[in-house]
């Protein structure tokens, strides 16, 4: 896409997977928390991925990737943008 990230929507087409460009791991202990500042609540936390609950269904990573549950395109590329700028560079 040229912003930094590529984004894939997934096969069921109810979510997007979110591939930050430039970053091939992340700490979850430092990124899951400011994505909860961010007004996300955390539900599974654990060393294979942190999921949140908030304006859509998140899943991160290890990877830095981040799956997005929204069929909204728009709601899904503002997220993206958001990991991309913010969260993945904790």
């Amino acid at each position: 896409m040229g912003d930094g990230f590529t984004m894939e929507l997934c096969g069921n087409k109810a979510a997007y997977q979110i591939v930050p460009e430039g970053i091939n791991s992340i700490d979850l202990n430092l990124v899951g928390p400011l994505i909860e500042s961010h007004g996300y609540q955390v539900g599974i936390r654990n060393r294979l991925c942190w999921t949140f609950s908030g304006p859509c269904e998140l899943t991160l990573y290890p990877s830095g990737k981040l799956l997005v549950k929204t069929e909204d395109k728009d709601l899904a590329e503002e997220v993206a943008q958001q990991h991309v700028e913010v969260w993945a560079r904790a």
